[in-house]
């Protein structure tokens, strides 16, 4: 597996979503299944682990802690604070919870040092200089070693750069999921050095082509059925997509997963996919895309065939899109 540049944090190329191993998108993993995951992972090459507070909530980081305590120094781990945990989606970055969960996601990770620390989403009661301040003390303080954000506007990401670097920014993208090229954001990132992380690069996997128009998901387990583009309403709007992009997958001798993945890999050095996954073939599958080259020329193709393909519907419910940072 080669490796990429966060800022100054080295990481392999493709790294890792934990957050399904927990539930969010289904009923949580059996342990033992997480933790054979989340080893397997390493094992192929993946030296660069995603988890939050949040996941679970809590149980995630657990679970992360104790697969990778064993090779805790061959890998890079990344963590996020800033939801409020309260049955809610409510935010809160106030400083001194920041320097109270810190210390909460240190121990449930069983770690000294947390290598990526994420501010999950930007609370406009707090500004960001604050944030980024707290962060550059723990930093000082060797408990976190570089500061990321997620689901920022590029003004947000400029205004903390100033006060604390930026290694990271997690925002959604993929081939469904394309506003980073638009809003500034990937541009920002590229011209600060900072490096783009796409969550939910197979579009929650939308574009694995495992599903279809009768594919439900369970409203107690599953966000994806409170999330538009996965509605009775869109999905059927949407599959012209997927089944353009088996075509192409079966043109290139890859799967379509692969192909979103290489295709986010080819948009820029800076970008470092995190795929998730609780299935050991998938997980395998989606590692396959590191031997897929795809071209400048190839690039473009795609590029100009998903613009034929409108995407219907929004990529989160209500709750989950209000906490996006739209600042101007």
């Amino acid at each position: 597996m080669k490796t990429r540049k966060l800022g100054t944090l080295e990481v392999s190329e493709l790294g890792f979503g934990c957050m399904n191993l927990s539930g969010n998108y289904n009923a949580p993993a059996p342990r033992e299944q997480g933790i054979k995951t989340i080893r397997t992972a390493f094992e192929n090459g993946v030296t660069f682990f995603d988890t939050a507070e949040v996941y679970g909530p809590y149980t995630n980081e657990e679970l992360v802690g104790e697969a990778l305590q064993p090779i805790r120094n061959q890998v890079k781990i990344a963590t996020k604070f800033g939801f409020a945990i309260d049955g809610t989606v409510a935010l809160d970055s106030r400083p001194a919870r920041i320097r109270r969960v810190v210390e909460e996601s240190l121990a449930r990770l069983r770690t000294d040092r947390i290598d990526l620390y994420y501010q999950h989403r930007v609370d406009p009661a707090m500004p960001i200089e604050d944030v980024a301040g707290t962060v550059k003390d723990l930093i000082q303080e060797g408990k976190v070693l570089h500061f990321g954000l997620s689901e920022p506007s590029a003004k947000t990401i400029r205004r903390a750069h100033a006060v604390q670097p930026v290694s990271a920014v997690q925002n959604e993208f993929s081939l469904w999921t394309r506003n980073v090229e638009l809003n500034g954001i990937l541009a920002t990132c590229e011209e600060l050095g900072i490096g783009l992380v796409p969550w939910s690069p197979v579009g929650a996997g939308f574009l694995t082509g495992a599903f279809d128009t009768t594919t439900r998901f369970d409203e107690k387990t599953d966000f994806r059925a409170g999330f538009p583009r996965f509605s009775r309403e869109f999905m059927p709007l949407n599959m012209p997509l997927i089944e353009w992009l088996k075509g192409y997958a079966t043109k290139k001798g890859a799967t379509p997963s692969q192909i979103a993945l290489a295709w986010l890999l080819a948009k820029s050095p800076n970008v470092v996919p995190i795929p998730g996954t609780r299935s050991e073939a998938h997980l395998l599958e989606n590692l396959g895309a590191s031997r897929v080259q795809l071209s400048a020329a190839d690039v473009q193709e795609i590029d100009t065939s998903v613009t034929k393909f409108p995407v219907f519907g929004d990529r989160m419910g209500k709750d989950h899109m209000a906490s996006i940072d739209y600042t101007a």
